[in-house]
Parts: structure tokens; sequence; C-alpha cells
């Protein structure tokens, strides 16, 4: 045991400041610490490739692709014509690489091409694939695999790791000459580009501290110097210093107290843990001690990340009925635009799921040579063939996830094209698909998705069969009320069209007679028969749980408005499914926060249109691994029950790092960054409030305001931190969102890492707050 401060090493505290010294000169320098400098993969990127662009208009074109130094930035520009224009992308933003003709773009386009030369980009967020095809198997073999090695070692890597190849990026974009060194001129040129805009007197003091050869350049250490000093938190050391006393070496009892204050394991073997886990001075780590670069490492881990991080994996009891759930739902999903003109891809279903979306939508539709097709009928939406659909489906189904998948299906097809339907689901989908019920399964109960892992489920229209008919009620299900409603609204928005006629003539097929059930399509559907709604007070009297009915949003309200609790009853023993009007050519979306406070399961959204509801929507499933099925609180299960307890929430925002430019364009404006907090619950909880905003600073903006809300039923709260960019004489600009649920949120000093506007990462973007929670 160390006694007293005088045992404590004085060494000097170590950094890893930016890699910046690795210009073009010096190739290899940023891949140093990633164990890749010498990889044949890495190094051929490097050198660059040809590789040619499929896409479903113009001849493929050649295109020079090359990794950049920083291990992070991939540029490819034309490399035959008059003019050159280079465009960029970050293997940070890539969600995976496919080889082969794996993506819908190659199969559809790609064919001229040998399968072992193509592979697909897969991005983050709404960036659309990027499908390439190389002179040969080697170099395709070569960029699958440096790809997927620069992925898994990015991915791996710490906050302040990403933060030095962010720096490392930008220091070689204002490097003007690419010699290396950086006049003044140069440094204020990286300011503007990290979203400071530092008084000129200033930043030239700070640039001649650091000067230290007189020569108005800096290289090597120099700059390495000035980056450190711009990278200063001065907030985590106040933090430091608080809890280290004078010496500002930390002991194991000190960061007990720290972590205590957090609402964390407190012991003294934990304390410990952290120190051996994130110091990295040696000699500090052997003694139990922690100094302020470990601290800051610890902070800006998953440790100290305001999600918790045990509700990134399932830790929920998935052993309950699947109306006891809310379940991730899409709707048209199909598009990847708006429902008038859109593209209809199968790649929206792959990202859905890979999203965590359990239940998406098919609107089948009459097709030619006797095969259905998907699309959003009676507008100029593409079309594609229902069997490619169900084979993207079992390809990514359970990729994401192992529970269960609904297809819904809006079926506008005849009886024979229905049962081909069918045939293509049980061939494609094979033992995946449900057909019959669970052995011993109790028909009073739908079953669990634990039970139900690894399956896909139907939700369609049933004949009627005595087994499942209660009392020997029989009748043949006429066509759902709901499913009129939303027929009509597409009709109507059909002739809101007629002025594109002059563009393309519409002519919609024609659906047969869709009432009628094929009884090869009736047979696939078990647990999910779509029924006309029968009204409360009979659902109530009469439950079926194997039956379901679907409410447009606003059929939604009416019954939230005028019956809510008794739809919170109907909805612990039913599922019940909810869409987006049809009306709305822009494929909007509604609040899902109203649907799910009546304990609507399926609220189902447009997945391809960003905006605060799908923001809503990833933070109500982030808090379960993002398996996208999440337990609704015991007021939705089992009403009355017991009522929640109410809750003060105080949330003091700090600060913000490294916010993104809105605009990159020469000449763009410095962001003048404001915090929103916003509460998304029953309508008492809904609230609002925001920080003031800081003139002409994204890259280290301080606040140190509290904002403060009470809540009466925090178990259904989402909480959405906003950052937008003050404008007083137009609308404030977006720059960053993340929403988690209150019981996923961590209390003490947290990291809050941005997302863009389409759910991708804006790393290294952060917010740092400190959360309170008291009972009251």
């Amino acid at each position: 045991m160390i006694c007293g401060r005088r045992a404590r090493p004085t060494a000097e505290q170590p950094r890893t400041p930016p890699d910046v010294s690795g210009g073009p000169r010096r190739p290899g320098r940023a891949l140093k610490k990633m164990g890749l400098t010498e990889d044949e993969d890495v190094q051929r990127m490097l050198r660059g490739s040809i590789f040619r662009k499929i896409k479903s208009r113009g001849c493929p074109r050649e295109r020079l692709f090359r990794l950049q130094e920083d291990g992070v930035t991939v540029c490819f520009e034309g490399r035959f014509g008059r003019t050159r224009s280079q465009q960029s992308f970050s293997v940070m933003h890539i969600e995976g690489v496919r080889e082969g003709h794996q993506s819908e773009g190659l199969r559809k386009y790609g064919a001229a091409f040998p399968e072992q030369h193509c592979f697909t980009l897969v991005f983050k967020g709404k960036r659309k694939n990027l499908d390439l095809a190389a002179r040969g198997e080697e170099d395709a073999r070569h960029w699958v695999q440096g790809l997927t090695k620069l992925m898994g070692q990015l991915q791996a890597m710490s906050q302040p790791e990403k933060l030095d190849h962010w720096i490392h990026g930008v220091l070689q974009r204002a490097d003007r000459n690419k010699d290396n060194k950086m006049s003044f001129r140069e440094v204020k040129s990286m300011l503007r580009m990290i979203n400071i805009d530092m008084d000129d007197v200033y930043a030239y003091k700070l640039f001649k501290e650091c000067d230290r050869s007189g020569d108005e350049r800096l290289e090597g250490r120099e700059l390495e110097e000035f980056c450190r000093r711009l990278l200063q938190r001065p907030e985590l050391e106040e933090l430091f210093r608080r809890y280290s006393g004078e010496d500002c070496i930390l002991s194991a009892e000190e960061l007990q107290d720290f972590l205590r204050d957090q609402g964390e394991d407190a012991s003294l073997r934990q304390a410990r843990a952290v120190i051996r886990a994130y110091e990295l001075n040696e000699k500090a780590r052997q003694q139990d001690l922690m100094m302020l670069d470990g601290f800051m490492m610890y902070l800006l881990s998953a440790a100290g990340d305001i999600l918790n991080q045990e509700h990134t994996k399932v830790h929920q009891d998935m052993s309950q009925p699947l109306c006891h759930y809310f379940i991730s739902s899409s709707h048209n999903t199909y598009l990847t635009r708006n429902q008038i003109g859109g593209t209809s891809s199968t790649e929206a279903y792959v990202r859905a799921l890979m999203a965590g979306c359990r239940c998406v939508e098919l609107d089948c539709w009459e097709g030619s040579d006797g095969e259905p097709v998907v699309y959003h009928g009676h507008t100029l939406t593409s079309k594609i063939l229902f069997r490619d659909v169900i084979e993207s489906i079992r390809d990514y189904a359970f990729k994401r996830s192992p529970y269960p998948v609904i297809l819904s299906l809006e079926n506008h097809c005849g009886l024979e094209q229905q049962a081909t339907m069918a045939q293509h689901m049980k061939a494609v989908l094979g033992d995946m698909l449900l057909t019959q019920p669970l052995e011993g399964q109790d028909p009073h109960d739908l079953p669990s998705p634990e039970q139900l892992k690894g399956k896909v489920l139907v939700k369609g229209k049933k004949l009627p069969e005595l087994w499942h008919e209660p009392q020997g009620v029989t009748s043949l299900p006429h066509k759902e009320e709901e499913e009129e409603e939303e027929e009509e609204e597409k009709l109507q928005e059909t002739s809101r069209q007629r002025s594109l006629q002059s563009l393309q003539e519409i002519k919609p097929l024609q659906a047969k007679d869709a009432s009628q059930v094929a009884p090869e399509l009736s047979a696939v559907v078990v647990y999910c028969q779509a029924v006309p709604f029968p009204g409360l007070a009979r659902a109530l009297r009469h439950p079926r749980p194997y039956e379901m009915s679907s409410f447009s949003e606003r059929k939604a309200r009416k019954l939230i408005k005028e019956a809510g609790p008794a739809l919170i009853r109907y909805n612990t023993r039913q599922l019940s499914r909810v869409y987006p009007l049809g009306l709305k050519m822009n494929s909007s979306n509604y609040n899902p926060q109203e649907m799910w406070n009546a304990g609507c399961q399926l609220v189902a959204l447009n997945f391809q249109t960003p905006g605060y509801e799908m923001d809503l929507n990833a933070g109500r499933f982030l808090g379960n691994g993002r398996c996208g099925y999440v337990l609704k609180p015991p007021c939705l299960r089992s009403p009355p029950g017991e009522g929640p307890h109410h809750l003060a929430l105080h949330v003091r925002v700090i600060t913000a790092q490294q916010l993104p430019k809105l605009n990159r364009e020469k000449g763009s404006s410095i962001v003048d960054p404001f915090v929103r907090v916003e509460i998304h619950g029953i309508p008492a909880d809904c609230s609002k409030q925001q920080t003031h905003h800081k003139l002409n600073n994204g890259f280290n903006p301080r606040w140190e305001e509290t904002l403060s809300f009470q809540l009466r039923a925090p178990e259904l709260a989402l909480v959405r931190f906003v950052v937008e960019d003050y404008d007083s004489t137009s609308c404030n600009d977006f720059v960053g969102q993340f929403t988690l649920p209150l019981g996923s949120m961590r209390e003490g000093y947290r990291h809050i890492h941005l997302l863009s506007k389409d759910g991708a990462s804006l790393s290294p973007a952060t917010l740092f707050v400190h959360i309170r929670c008291k009972r009251l």
C-alpha cells in the first residue's frame, strides 16, 4: 500500500499526441498505431487501384481509388477527361463490405463483370451503396480485406485515438503545400476547419509559443504541442483536481469517491480495476494511481458514456407474450425516398433489418409473368419482385437480432399470385417460416420473442378455422376497414398526381379481388391474423390474441382521446399496428410516443425519412441491445397496477467538443451552438429547455447551465439531446442529436456521442454533461 503522497511517481504525464508528421512524404505513419503499416492489403490501397462505379444510369466509368495516409479517408477521381473532380469518403462511415454480386445494384447492372471482381460498400445512415468492379480479382480481394481490417481497427479505437486521427486529417487538409510545416495562415485555416473562430492576437500568441525554432513555421513536436493545447479540456482538469487534490494524482481511494458520486460500483476493488484498465503511466498503474490522462481516457471511454453499457446487450425478460413488447416497425419498407416517385429497393429492407427493425411491410400487387411485385400502388415508384424481397429478408432477418420478424402483407393480388407468394415464402425461407402454432402453446396467449427466435411470421388474412374460433363463431374476414381507409387515401393521392401524367402516364395495376384469400397464403398466417377492428368493447369482452388490427395515426389518436385506458387494456392481450396517413406525399412521420403511451406495439414509421420521429424510434429501441423488442413498463402490461414513481431530472450541460461544420465550403461560418434537452413521454411530462448560444465556437463551447424537469411516468420517457446552430434571422440549423430512454441513462459526469440527422456517428463530436435524478 502507498503511504503518503511522496511515494507517488513524478514522471511526466504521458500523452498521446495527434499523429501530425505523417504527410505524403512519410506514408504509413498514421497507420502505425493500428499495426497496419506493413500490411500488404493496406499497402495496395495506399498505392491506389482502378475501379468502375456500377450505377443504374450511364456507362460505368473508371475511377482511381486511393487510401490516404490517415488510414481513414479514401479519395477517388476520374482518371480520364479534361477535368478531374475529387471526392472522398471515410472508412469510419462504412457499415459493411459485401463481396461479389451481393447488392441489388450489382445483381441488376453488374452482370457484365465477373463476381470475383466486384464488391459493395454499404454506408451508415442514408448514403447510397457504392458498387465497384475491379480490373482483376486480386485488386478486389486486397480492398475487401484491407477495408475490413481498417474498419475493425477503427471500431476498436478509443475516443482519444479517434480524435488523433481526426486532427491528423484536418492538418493534412490545411497543409496546402504539403511540406509537413504549418504557417500561421495555414494554422488559421485549420482553426476554421475545426470550427474555431479564434481571436487573431490570441491565435498568434499561441502559435509563437509553440514555434520553438522561430522560423514562423510549426512542424513535428511544435505542431504536436499546438494541437495538444487546442485539445485541452479545462473542465476535466478541474474535475480531476477536485478529487485528486493539489498534487493532481488520484489514489484508488480518491477514485472510489468519484465512482460513488457517479452512482456506480464504488468498491476499492473496482477503483483499482479502473486504474489498471485506463491509466497510461506504467509506474502509476503499478501503484494503483491515476493521472490526468488516464482519468480523461476513462471518461471518454464506454465506461463514461451516458448510455448504460449493460443495456447495449439484451438484458430484459424475453419470455413474455409478444403483446408485452414494443416492436420496431417499418412502413412502406421498400421505399428509399418519398412514396410518390421514389425508388423501391430490396436494399431498403436490408437497411431496416440491420437497424433492428422487426416488422417490415410489403405492398404486394399483380405483376407480369405471374410474378407478384412490391411497390407503392397507383404511383410512380419503381417495382421490385416479391421473391427478391423475400430473399433479402432471408439473408438479413437475423443478422442484427435473433428475435422474430413479422412480414406485414398489404395484399392486392388475386388468388393465383397469392398462391405464388406463399410458394416463394416457403421455398425461400424454409424452416424460418412459421406455418403452425407452437406445440403446447396456450391458445389464450401469444408466444414470446424467446420462443419465436429465428422465425418469420406473416401478418395477413386467414380463412376461418374452428380451432381458433371461440364459441363456434365462424366468419370469412371482410376487407379490413383500415385497409379500405388506406386504399382510399392512396386513390386520393393518385388524383393529386394528375399533373405528373404529362411526364409519364400512370396506369395503375388494378388489384384483383383481394378480399378473397388463397388457402396457400392463409396457411402461413398463424399468430398475426389481420382482422377489422371490432371495437374496444367487443374486443375486451372476447379477446383473441392471435388476431390483430391496423389503425391509421388519425384513428389511433381518436381512440386514445376517447378511450385511452380501454385501448391500453386491449393492448395487454393483443397486438395492434399503427401506420402513417397515406396522404403524406413526402413520406413524413408522426410522433410515435403518443402511440407507445397507449401500449401500441407495432408503431410503424417511414424508416427512409429522417427527423425527430425516427430519432425517438432509434432511442426507444436503443435500450435492449437494439434487438427490436423492448419490454413495455408494468403499467402497460397489467393495468392499472402500481403507478410509476415521480422523478426530478437535472441535466447540467457543461461543454461540447469538436462539433461538425455545417457548411464545409470556403468562407463558411463558424457555428453558434446551443443545446436543447427534450423530454418525450406522457403528455404531462413532455417538455423542452435549452441553453444560451455560444458565439463562434463549435470546437469547445462551454455553457455550465442546468436544465431541470419533473416526470410523472419516467418509465415511458425518452430524453433527446439536440445541438443546433443559432440563427437570429431564420430557422436554427440542426447540428447533431442523441436520444435514449431515461431508464438507460446513467447519472454523474457523462459524455454523449452525437449522431447526424440520418443516425450516423458524428465522431469525435460529443457533449459533456452531469446527470442527477431524484425520486419525488
